[in-house]
């Protein structure tokens, strides 16, 4: 179903707790919410049958025509999700530098890149590793859009630039720029700086590098939410042409922290899993037997384009963004609200935005990182958000793109994207790895096995969650006419 259109909707509970909810609930029951006073909850308790806000607005769609991705299964966006239906794993141990003093010896390590036709060989000498990982995969999203790249024959230049943005974020930054800075400050001191540690260290770089090389004048900066950076650019692209300021965004984001300072300070907040001996099977969510996060890099960049647009000039349309949320637990820094309330009404108010019913949902792309908190933290949330609290049975499937390259922090929102694009495109979605011994919690007929499963899918949610409590869910769907 589309944002234009209210259909028939189920329960729904989102929260609300402060005392100006309660003042615009009793101005919104008329238009069939309500709040439940003994639980706080706000329910949605019948269908609205006019327009949606949206439409109201005069808001305009917003179809996804591009694609691209670097990661550790490979730099194009079909070949990725070719070998994530597969089962491939792409965590390995980490070959770039000396891990012998490491608790963690592995990750999902981008081994090698071809920056030809995307990056200057001069400039690829200089760039921190996430310009380039920006750069290669905006290039090739444009280049999938059928847009082609600057003086090609796609149609690129023909484009108005000032109705063009980039939105591209990142959790780090210039990770590997910033400490080789420090390292030369302490061991030469600082007249042997780079003068370029600065500009390529700060995290809005990447996205304003890339317009440069584009010549895109609209929009142009950074979301910097730990690892839920890329949602939170491709919610704010979306944004940006509802309202008719642009009509095509580049977003996502992109990470490079597989260097020995990234991998020592995630060990040192004990959220790294430590199973040296299997680096593929390190990654587990809702396994029994799972010891942390694996580290992993890379980028994720979609082409956003208002719907008349794409129309216009031919191109082919992959899904639709329909709509979402951004929450936040304000609970603890690095720790999830174990109740999973903030994520509930993160998944909750994302629906509403779409103006789809949680029956609507058949695939949820879970942030299920595989440490101990957070993935029955998001569970119990997701399955409080879709299943009306256990009410009526659970209809969807879920998996976590991390089993199988790890997590890319401000990045994982943007690749996992891609992943879920395709799965609309291909009808298939990937397997979870290493899921065998389940959490009792968790209920096994909601989660894709160990080999792809077909779905014809009508909507799906992906998940992103950052330390800091920063919740996001973006809501994809088939193009509909």
């Amino acid at each position: 179903m589309h944002a234009s259109t209210h259909m028939q909707m189920r329960l729904s509970p989102v929260m609300g707790n402060r005392h100006g909810d309660v003042t615009r609930l009793q101005a919104a029951s008329r238009r069939g919410v309500t709040l439940n006073r003994s639980t706080g909850r706000v329910v949605i308790v019948r269908a609205m049958a006019e327009p949606s806000l949206k439409t109201a607005k005069g808001y305009k769609r917003v179809v996804v025509t591009g694609l691209g991705v670097v990661s550790p299964l490979g730099h194009d966006a079909d070949e990725f999700y070719s070998n994530l239906l597969e089962g491939k794993s792409g965590v390995t141990a980490i070959e770039k530098w000396d891990t012998e003093e490491m608790s963690t010896k592995f990750a999902g390590e981008i081994k090698e890149l071809d920056c030809t036709g995307y990056v200057t060989a001069k400039m690829e000498r200089r760039l921190d590793p996430y310009i380039k990982y920006t750069m290669v995969a905006a290039k090739k999203a444009l280049e999938y859009s059928g847009l082609g790249l600057p003086g090609g024959d796609g149609g690129l230049d023909k484009l108005d630039k000032s109705r063009c943005g980039c939105l591209i974020g990142s959790a780090m930054g210039g990770f590997e720029t910033f400490s080789t800075a420090v390292d030369v400050l302490l061991s030469k001191g600082p007249k042997k700086m780079n003068p370029f540690c600065i500009p390529f260290a700060i995290t809005n770089m990447s996205s304003a590098l890339l317009a440069m090389d584009l010549g895109f004048m609209g929009p142009n900066y950074s979301c910097a939410s730990a690892c839920a950076s890329g949602n939170h650019c491709i919610l704010n692209a979306m944004q940006h042409i509802q309202r008719g300021e642009v009509d095509i965004m580049l977003a996502g984001a992109s990470d490079a922290a597989v260097i020995p300072v990234g991998i020592a300070g995630y060990s040192a907040c004990k959220a790294l899993s430590k199973r040296n001996d299997d680096p593929p099977a390190a990654s587990r969510p809702w396994d029994q037997n799972r010891d942390g996060f694996v580290m992993g890099e890379g980028a994720g960049v979609l082409v956003l384009e208002e719907l008349e647009h794409a129309l216009a000039r031919g191109a082919t349309i992959h899904a639709e963004v329909l709509g979402g949320s951004y929450t936040c637990d304000a609970h603890h820094m690095t720790e999830p609200n174990p109740t999973g309330e903030g994520v509930a009404l993160c998944i909750n108010r994302a629906l509403a935005d779409a103006g789809v019913t949680p029956a609507e949902v058949d695939y949820v792309n879970a942030h299920a990182t595989s440490t101990p908190a957070g993935d029955m933290a998001e569970y119990r949330a997701i399955h409080r958000a879709l299943t009306e609290e256990g009410t009526k049975p659970a209809t969807y499937k879920m998996n976590s793109t991390k089993s199988l390259i790890g997590h890319l922090l401000g990045a994982a929102g943007a690749v996992e994207a891609v992943a879920v694009v395709k799965a609309i495109v291909t009808g298939e979605v990937h397997p979870n790895r290493n899921f065998e011994t389940p959490e009792e919690e968790v209920d096994t007929n909601l989660i894709v096995g160990a080999t792809k499963e077909k779905i014809a899918i009508n909507a799906a949610i992906s998940n992103s969650f950052g330390f800091g409590g920063h919740n996001s869910c973006i809501v994809f769907a088939p193009f509909r006419p």
